[in-house]
């Protein structure tokens, strides 16, 4: 079976293949569909948002969709930038806009201060069926940048239990424990069990 991952972002894909080995499903983002072009984050919310793109993806192609947002929210900001994060510094900004324009804003908070946490919020589309979920984590924003893996935030979210950032870790142990990893492993089972169903009844 073929899902569509509502983004082209590769890194997001990467994380969703992992995420969701044990279903057997070949996982295709919005590279493979030039024509549907960049879906606008119009919702309110995080859920809007997933589900927003999971239902226009899965509409235009007939095929199963996976949408889903991410904010971060850090305290010292008052919960920004939330359904922002991805476009804070702007409309067609690099990560490390966005990265350094936190950093910026959080130059004079102190470290006891510089809680934050991730929110993920995952949708499935397909005609009428819809699944939602929801993961999230707490963490700290560092002061610099550490490590080179993962994409957006990562570099400068801080995990104390884990005594490192999410660039610090390896796809497989930041989808043990990430807000997007949590979603997903949560959809993963709801998705196992809807299938079984669906097999059973003939539906």
């Amino acid at each position: 079976m073929k899902i569509i991952l509502a983004s082209h972002n590769l890194h997001k894909m990467e994380e969703m293949k992992a995420a969701l080995k044990d279903l057997h499903v070949e996982i295709k983002t919005l590279n493979d569909f030039p024509e549907i072009g960049d879906i606008p984050e119009t919702g309110a919310t995080l859920e809007e948002n997933a589900l927003l793109k999971a239902r226009t993806v899965n509409k235009l192609t007939g095929l199963p969709a996976i949408g889903d947002d991410t904010g971060l929210e850090v305290d010292a900001l008052a919960g920004a930038p939330g359904v922002y994060s991805a476009r804070y510094a702007g409309e067609n900004v690099t990560y490390e806009d966005n990265v350094n324009k936190i950093l910026k804003e959080m130059t004079n908070i102190r470290e006891h201060k510089r809680t934050a946490r991730f929110r993920t919020v995952t949708a499935f589309v397909d005609g009428s069926d819809e699944i939602t979920t929801a993961g999230k984590i707490e963490g700290m924003i560092t002061k610099e940048p550490k490590g080179t893996s993962g994409f957006g935030y990562d570099p400068v979210f801080y995990i104390p239990e884990m005594k490192c950032t999410f660039a610090e870790l390896s796809t497989e142990e930041k989808n043990k424990i990430s807000h997007r990893g949590h979603a997903l492993q949560k959809l993963s089972k709801l998705l196992s069990a809807h299938w079984s169903v669906d097999e059973t009844t003939g539906v």
